[in-house]
C-alpha cells in the first residue's frame, strides 16, 4: 500500500474568509464547509459501529462538535482530517460505553427450529444494520486501498470488524479501507506511528482468522444478466403471492434466513419452507372473496447486494413500511435472505 500523501478532494481547501465567517456564527458558511463530507463521514461511522442509525447520529454529533470547536481548528491538518478525527472519537466514545458487538443472528446464535415459535426481538441493539448503496456511491473511496468501498460494507467484513477492539478497528479502517498514511492515522488517533503500525498488524492477524474475502456481486438491475433479473422478479412474485414453493425453488440447499431484531434464523430449504409457510405466508387477507397479498416489495440495494423495501398491508388495505430484505445471490440461487424488521428502514432506501 502506498504511503503517499492522502489525496484529499479539491473542496478540502478552506479559506481564512470561510473560517472567519463560520466562526462568527454564519451557519450557511459552516454548512458549505462540512456538507461535502457528510456521506463519507456517515459510511466511516457505519463501518466502525455497524449501525446505520448510530452512524447518522454520530454525523450529527460530529457536526455539532465541529461547530462548537471551530476555533480550535488551526489548519495544521486538512479540514477533512479534522472532521474525521472528531467523527472517529465520537464513535469510539459510543463503543467505550457499549459492551456488546453488533453481529447477525447466524453469527451469534445456533440455528433455530422452524416448528417452535419465533424468538421475540432482543430489545438491546446488538445486530448489524443495512446501509444504502446510494449513500455509499456518494462517499469518496481510494482504489489503492486494501479493501474496496463495497467490500468494506459487506456483512461478512463488518461482522469480522466487530471482533476487533475499537481502536484496532479504527486503525484498520483508516489504513486499509481509506488508505490513510500511518502518520496521518497516528495524528488522528493521538498515537505514535509505531503504535498505529503495531495495532494494524494485530488487527490484520485477527481479521484474517474471521474474514476470508467477500466481494458482493454487482447486481444493479439495469445491468444484471437475464438470469438474475428472473430471480429477483420471481422473488417479488413469491412474496406478493405467498408462494412458498416458488420461494423455496429460488434457494440454495443450504440457504439461510434471518430476521433481526429476532435472534431466530433458519438454515436449509426445508426449514425455511416450514417457517414461511407457518408465519409470513400463512395469513393472506381476503377481499370480495379473493385472496389479496399481504406483502409488497420495492427494489433497492444495500451493502452491495440487491435488496427490497418491504411493506405490509394494513387493515385499511394501505401498505405500511415493515422492513428491508437483503439478498445474497450465488451461482444463480439465493444463498441468504436477511429480513431486517424495522419500519424506519424503507424510507431510507427508496
Amino acid at each position: 500500500m502506498s504511503d503517499a500523501i492522502h489525496p484529499y478532494p479539491a473542496s478540502d481547501t478552506v479559506t481564512a474568509e470561510q473560517l472567519a465567517a463560520a466562526r462568527r456564527g454564519n451557519e450557511h458558511e459552516f454548512s458549505s464547509l462540512t456538507e461535502p463530507y457528510r456521506y463519507e463521514l456517515k459510511v466511516h461511522c457505519y463501518r466502525i459501529l455497524g449501525s446505520l442509525h448510530e452512524a447518522e447520529d454520530m454525523v450529527q454529533e460530529t457536526l455539532l462538535r465541529a461547530w462548537k470547536r471551530l476555533d480550535t481548528y488551526q489548519g495544521r491538518a486538512s479540514f477533512r482530517a479534522w472532521l474525521y478525527k472528531i467523527a472517529t472519537n465520537a464513535c469510539l466514545d459510543v463503543l467505550d460505553r457499549r459492551r456488546t458487538r453488533r453481529l447477525l443472528p447466524e453469527n451469534a446464535r445456533p440455528v433455530s427450529d422452524p416448528t417452535v415459535p419465533v424468538a421475540p426481538p432482543i430489545a438491546e441493539s446488538v445486530w448489524l444494520e443495512p446501509y444504502p448503496d446510494e449513500w455509499l456511491a456518494k462517499s469518496t473511496s481510494n482504489p489503492e486501498a486494501r479493501y474496496t468501498a463495497v467490500e468494506s460494507v459487506s456483512f461478512a467484513f463488518l461482522a469480522a470488524l466487530q471482533g476487533l477492539p475499537p481502536r484496532q478497528r479504527a486503525v484498520l479502517i483508516l489504513r486499509d479501507v481509506l488508505d490513510w498514511p500511518a502518520r496521518e492515522a497516528a495524528d488522528l488517533l493521538d498515537l505514535t506511528t509505531s503504535a498505529v503500525n503495531s495495532a494494524l498488524h494485530r488487527a490484520r492477524v485477527t481479521l484474517a482468522e474471521h474474514y476470508h474475502g467477500e466481494v458482493p456481486e454487482h447486481l444493479d438491475q439495469s445491468e444484471a444478466d437475464e438470469r438474475t433479473q428472473q430471480i429477483l422478479e420471481r422473488y417479488v412474485h413469491a412474496w406478493e403471492a405467498a408462494d412458498v414453493v416458488g420461494l423455496v425453488a429460488l434457494l440454495k440447499e443450504d440457504a439461510a434466513f434471518s430476521m433481526p431484531p429476532s435472534p431466530s434464523w433458519y438454515s436449509g430449504q426445508e426449514s425455511i419452507r416450514i417457517f414461511v409457510g407457518q408465519t409470513v405466508f400463512a395469513d393472506q387477507g381476503m377481499f370480495s372473496g379473493k385472496a389479496i397479498g399481504r406483502w409488497r416489495l420495492e427494489y433497492t440495494r444495500a451493502n452491495g447486494h440487491p435488496a427490497f423495501a418491504l411493506y405490509q398491508r394494513a387493515e385499511d388495505n394501505s401498505f405500511q413500511a415493515f422492513g428491508l430484505h437483503v439478498l445474497h445471490i450465488m451461482e444463480g440461487r439465493i444463498a441468504e435472505i436477511i429480513s431486517f424488521i424495522d419500519p424506519s428502514l424503507p424510507p431510507l432506501f427508496v
